[in-house]
């Protein structure tokens, strides 16, 4: 059985020695959202870095960071699966790591993929200028917001703001659960809490507009790769109108500027929520990444 050990925050700068190593990958293997989601282990094996996630009530393996034999890990996870009494799942595959898992297994897994977690990637360029007749709209909502709170400012989230932005959160929570008492928010709330609670530790940067001592809306993100950025978190308060048009512009403004080498911004995925989709499909997306599962047969 692969040794796995629940993740820790020093783990960060191991595994992304693996992870900026790769070619594009999906938010999934974030180390923030690793670690603010789910119940992760990891482990070290042949020159790859594993995961093994409890999310869901699914236990299942994420593809393996790393180069040199594939198929020796693969085949580690697949006895470690048996060894658990557990399907051998294999998760969050891109186009790459499905024909190359397909190369070394063929016939023994079937795939499918999954739309609704396929992640939205954007030209940082594009959210920051918002410029041309395809980004009108989104202009028109920012200059609303900038005529509607012509005294607003924009900072970074540093550590003494984050009281403020933890009780603007609660109660962006509070409003979504008043307005839909069965929704399911309960996991965003944990996570969000664990990436407040972790803010430094996790080299997250943040950005809040304020109205005087009032937050109108904040942005939580951190590095993926050496030329992406993740966007974990965006709330706005439900009544400041444009808000959440001005905090996404600001803050791809604010990256670039911090880290000219960042070319995209990774917004994650939909999940299937229709209004969620419309949104992230009204920014016009660079590209999607793709994801795929793989089931072993034999299970």
């Amino acid at each position: 059985m692969i040794d796995f050990k629940p993740i820790s925050l020093q783990d960060k700068k191991i595994y992304e020695n693996y992870l900026f190593k790769e070619d594009e990958h999906c938010c999934n293997y974030s180390f923030a959202n690793l670690f603010m989601w789910g119940e992760q282990s990891t482990a070290i094996l042949q020159e790859h870095f594993l995961i093994f996630t409890h999310f869901k009530k699914m236990q299942v393996y994420p593809y393996p960071l790393g180069n040199g034999d594939k198929k020796t890990v693969i085949d580690a996870i697949i006895a470690d699966a048996k060894e658990r009494g557990i399907p051998c799942k294999i998760t969050v595959m891109g186009e790459a790591q499905k024909a190359e898992l397909e190369q070394l297994y063929p016939g023994k897994f079937t795939f499918y993929g999954d739309r609704d977690s396929s992640d939205y990637v954007y030209a940082i360029d594009d959210l920051a200028d918002l410029k041309g007749r395809k980004y009108h709209r989104k202009k028109n909502h920012y200059n609303g917001f900038k005529k509607s709170y012509p005294d607003a400012t924009v900072e970074p989230l540093t550590k003494h703001l984050l009281p403020q932005v933890k009780e603007m959160t609660d109660n962006w929570f509070l409003n979504k659960l008043t307005q839909n008492p069965d929704g399911d928010y309960e996991m965003e709330k944990i996570a969000l809490s664990r990436a407040l609670t972790h803010y430094e530790e996790l080299e997250m940067e943040g950005l809040v507009l304020l109205d005087g001592n009032e937050i109108l809306a904040v942005t939580l993100g951190s590095r993926m790769s050496e030329n992406t950025f993740d966007v974990h978190f965006e709330k706005a308060r439900p009544d400041a109108q444009g808000a959440y048009a001005a905090i996404n512009c600001e803050f791809a403004r604010y990256i670039r500027t911090k880290y000219p080498q960042i070319q995209f911004l990774n917004r994650e995925e939909d999940l299937g929520i229709e209004g969620l989709r419309k949104a992230k499909e009204s920014y016009l997306p660079h590209h999607m990444v793709e994801k795929y599962q793989a089931w072993l047969n034999e299970n």
